[in-house]
Parts: C-alpha cells; structure tokens; sequence
C-alpha cells in the first residue's frame, strides 16, 4: 500500500472510534487540540478518516494509556524517529513522565498509608464509626500555610 493509499479518507467517526480503540468524543476532542488533523469532509461535511489517522488515534491512545499529557503526545508525535535528535528527544520525554510518574508513586504511598491508618481507626465494634470522627476532626484543623488561597494544591491527582 502506497503512502497515498493511507491517506486516503475512509471511515466516519464512528467507525474511525471502533477501528481505533478511540471513543468519537474523545477524537473530537484531540482535534480540537490539534493532536490531529481535521482533515478531508464529505459533502455532508461528515469527517472521514483514513488508515494513517487511525494509526495516529492508535498511538495517542497507547500514549494515553501510559498517562501521558497531552503535551508530551504532542512532542512525541513531532517525532519521526529517523534520526538520532529524534531518539534524544524521545527519550528526554519519557525520562520527565518517568520522573513524575515516580512522584506519583510516592504520592500514591503516601496516601495508601494515610488511608491504612485511618481503616485502622474503627473495628466497627463501637457504637459509633471513628473513620467519620477522625475525619471531622481533620476537616476541623485550619489548613497548612501553603494551601491558603490554593484550593488546587490540596487536590491529589490519582
């Protein structure tokens, strides 16, 4: 098949959504993100997709799956591997998701042992549950000084 023959437009949405593994909001979406192309309309201004935006979908999907960021796809996609740049750049990508992978990790111990200690409150033998007390407690503590005014840094992203 020619290079040609991979461009060329193919599927509506839907069936570009089954074929790729990518849900039709979700293709909307990198569109609108530019992490795709918008690419050839029918008359009806129905997108249609071709072998090559599925490929594409495929490979934002795959690198989705590994929690990356839509800017770290972005890079990677802007990569054609033939050249060694392109393998620097590559993996200078992978190593920082690798670092914040890692610190999510550490964040994610963290609150399983936050989490272990506050199963271990309540037996469920007493006549009230020491979970919520404990909890209400907590929510009655006044906030650590970095969080005043910084709703968002008191979020866990999970």
């Amino acid at each position: 098949m020619s290079g040609k023959d991979l461009a060329a437009p193919r599927w509506r949405i839907g069936e570009a959504a089954r074929r790729s593994g990518v849900a039709a909001p979700n293709i909307r979406y990198y569109e609108r993100e530019q992490l795709l192309s918008p690419g050839v309309r029918e008359d009806n201004q129905y997108r249609l997709y071709s072998d090559a935006d599925l490929h594409r979908l495929r490979f934002i999907r795959l690198c989705r799956a590994m929690d990356m960021s839509l800017d770290e796809v972005r890079r990677l996609l802007a990569l054609d591997g033939a050249c060694k740049a392109d393998c620097v750049a590559a993996r200078e990508t992978l190593d920082a998701h690798l670092e914040h992978v890692r610190e999510r990790l550490k964040e994610l111990r963290a609150l399983e042992h936050e989490l272990e200690h506050l199963r271990s409150q309540c037996d469920g033998t007493d006549s009230y549950c020491h979970i919520i007390e404990t909890l209400h407690a907590q929510a009655d503590e006044p906030l650590p000084e970095a969080l005043h005014g910084n709703a968002a840094a008191g979020k866990r992203h999970v």
